[in-house]
């Protein structure tokens, strides 16, 4: 039995609010994932077929791994087309934003909603949301934003209109915020709502190979270099660190999305439970963070990297330079092992580089 964990109240004046409008615009962050991309597909097509004009808008392009998404290609991008998305807003009577807690992480497409003088709705499972909001619906202890947009369904009794398309939409959001089930869905009705989503007859197997599986040769060839190249173990301390330069992306022809699933990779050796990756990016440091068990990145990247996010899955931004996002990487081994000293594990080539003369 699946619970209704979203207080009631919220649920029927979020049920209002959709009564009394018709054109309704739902975006999420920058750089949107699986979980962004499937929560907002999935809520426009319910939408849709409850008879409302709604679009999707986005900051900046999907990554091209999750294309296949259903829908993806309809969504009004910001950076590619400006003017039909600020005519969806100029025209919207509701906002739903999904999948992001803070109004900068929309990036540009902020300029255009600060202004709108319409109601906001958020669906989101990150830590302290901004205070911006008209309706609030913000559990961190979610697995993602898709459960969350699934409970919505369910408790305003919309579930009968969730076809395979919406439920592919929500899949693909479930699977790949959880890392393939790897975290974030430790509560049982977590399952449930898989079990659920998955009656709505889809392809799972050519979803889970296509959100999973499937990579550019590109990419395998940047993962297989940061592994046998970059990848530093800190048994002791239980961690790993993985770093990449621009050069070195740019060397493999660096698509965004090539290196989602890298960060996980080092949690395969039995004496690592917490990664860290370190990715140049024009203006900023990206780190993403994951850990197994009760040892939280979450608290590692509110405190040192301008982030947060799950206990096992946190990510954040660095503004300076690579070497100094390391050297930040080095303290936090400090502060946290303060009585063991840093001896890192190099890779086999990286040992055969520090012994030639």
């Amino acid at each position: 039995m699946i619970s209704s964990i979203i207080d009631q109240n919220t649920v029927d004046r979020l049920r209002s609010l959709i009564n009394g409008v018709h054109r309704i615009v739902i975006t999420c962050h920058k750089s949107p994932d699986g979980d962004a991309l499937g929560s907002t597909l999935a809520l426009c097509h319910v939408l849709r077929r409850l008879g409302k004009e709604a679009y999707v808008v986005t900051p900046d392009m999907a990554p091209k791994a999750l294309e296949f998404i259903p829908g993806v290609r309809d969504i009004a991008v910001f950076t590619k087309h400006e003017a039909r998305v600020r005519h969806y807003l100029e025209q919207a009577e509701l906002l739903f934003c999904l999948d992001f807690n803070a109004m900068h992480r929309i990036d540009r497409l902020g300029e255009l909603i600060e202004p709108l003088k319409i109601k906001r709705v958020l669906i989101d499972h990150h830590l302290d949301p901004d205070d911006v909001f008209d309706v609030k619906i913000s559990v961190p202890e979610a697995s993602s934003t898709c459960e969350l947009v699934f409970r919505v369904f369910m408790q305003m009794g919309l579930l009968r209109f969730m076809d395979r398309h919406a439920a592919s939409c929500l899949y693909v959001g479930l699977l790949t915020d959880t890392g393939g089930f790897a975290y974030s869905c430790d509560n049982p009705e977590f399952y449930e709502i898989m079990a659920s989503v998955m009656r709505r007859n889809f392809d799972r197997i050519t979803l889970y190979n296509k959100a999973m599986n499937t990579f550019s040769a590109d990419s395998l060839r940047l993962q297989g270099y940061a592994m046998s190249e970059k990848m530093k173990l800190f048994p002791q301390h239980g961690a790993s660190l993985i770093v990449l330069s621009k050069e070195e992306l740019e060397r493999f022809n660096y698509s965004r999305g090539d290196t989602e699933t890298l960060v996980n990779k080092p949690l395969a050796i039995p004496e690592i439970y917490w990664s860290v990756f370190l990715r140049e990016d024009v203006d900023r440091i990206k780190v993403s963070c994951r850990s197994q068990g009760d040892f939280s990145v979450s608290d590692i990247c509110a405190k040192y990297f301008n982030g947060g996010g799950h206990q096992n899955a946190a990510g954040g931004d660095f503004m300076g330079t690579l070497a100094e996002a390391e050297a930040l990487f080095y303290k936090v081994l400090g502060d946290l092992f303060p009585d063991i000293p840093v001896n890192e594990t190099l890779t086999p080539s990286q040992e055969q580089q520090e012994q030639t003369p």
